[in-house]
């Protein structure tokens, strides 16, 4: 079906926080979606939370599940990748709550021979506890009154969550940041993302999307702007699984693509 999208959320043992964003889904104005959880090895309690939350939400749920072996993000979301249902796939993570047109914005923009790259805001960890299923339903958590009045600093950049939509289209138009496949808020063609072989699973923490994206575009499929239309808040969190040493290595991987000009990774999908 064309106007049905598969939606991945990445989750590894955050089941406070993927509460929040499968709420976030629920609220969506556009509904003809499914969500694929790709979870890296998390407890039986993330698998309880997806059970209960079934229940209450209008749309599928699938849980990708395999057994935790560090940081495997890149092997679950090829996983994820296999399971989807639909043409067209939007890649976020289990601690961004979408805006309620967020899916909406995707669908509306996608366009073959494109992937869409949006960003995201940051919010303390003071506010992310805070939000409650009645904050996400009332959008409060995006609304910036709401968000000052429960500590917002003053120095956090407002302009996602307060631009219209001819404002947001004209900021993404003019903004100097590239659009870089972003595993928080990307979408394209699923049929694409094959044709490079999806993640290289060699990389961990640091730059593996991007190294998707390298690729993508060296097959030509180019990027689209969209950070200031395809707005979701992030949920602060600690990175245990950051490696300064990791980091380094999939810098060596993503110079490597881009030098080579890759289209292709033997360590994705197909093996």
């Amino acid at each position: 079906m064309e106007d049905t999208l598969s939606i991945i959320i990445s989750t590894y043992n955050s089941e406070k926080w993927l509460q929040k964003v499968l709420w976030g889904y629920n609220v969506q104005t556009y509904k003809q979606f499914e969500i694929i959880i790709a979870d890296d090895g998390s407890t039986p309690a993330t698998k309880q939370l997806i059970n209960e939350i079934k229940k209450d939400v209008f749309y599928n749920i699938q849980h990708v599940w395999h057994e935790d072996n560090g940081f495997q993000k890149c092997k679950i979301l090829n996983k994820a990748i296999r399971a989807c249902n639909f043409d067209y796939i939007l890649m976020t993570d289990g601690d961004c709550i979408p805006r309620k047109d967020f899916v909406q914005v995707h669908y509306v923009n996608r366009k073959k021979g494109f992937f869409l790259s949006g960003g995201y805001s940051k919010l303390p960890l003071s506010i992310s506890e805070q939000i409650t299923q009645m904050d996400i339903e009332a959008q409060n958590c995006f609304d910036i009154k709401w968000l000052k009045q429960n500590g917002l600093p003053k120095k956090f950049k407002k302009k996602k969550l307060i631009a219209d939509a001819e404002k947001a289209a004209f900021l993404n138009k003019i903004t100097t940041t590239k659009a870089s496949w972003n595993g928080h808020n990307s979408s394209g063609w699923k049929k694409d993302i094959l044709a490079v072989n999806g993640f290289d699973e060699r990389m961990q923490y640091g730059g593996e999307d991007r190294e998707m994206g390298h690729r993508l575009f060296f097959r030509g499929i180019k990027g689209i702007q969209i950070r200031y239309s395809a707005v979701c808040v992030h949920l602060d969190h600690e990175r245990s699984y950051k490696n300064d040493a990791i980091i380094a290595i999939n810098k060596k991987i993503r110079k490597e693509t881009k030098f080579t000009k890759s289209i292709w990774t033997p360590y994705g999908i197909m093996k």
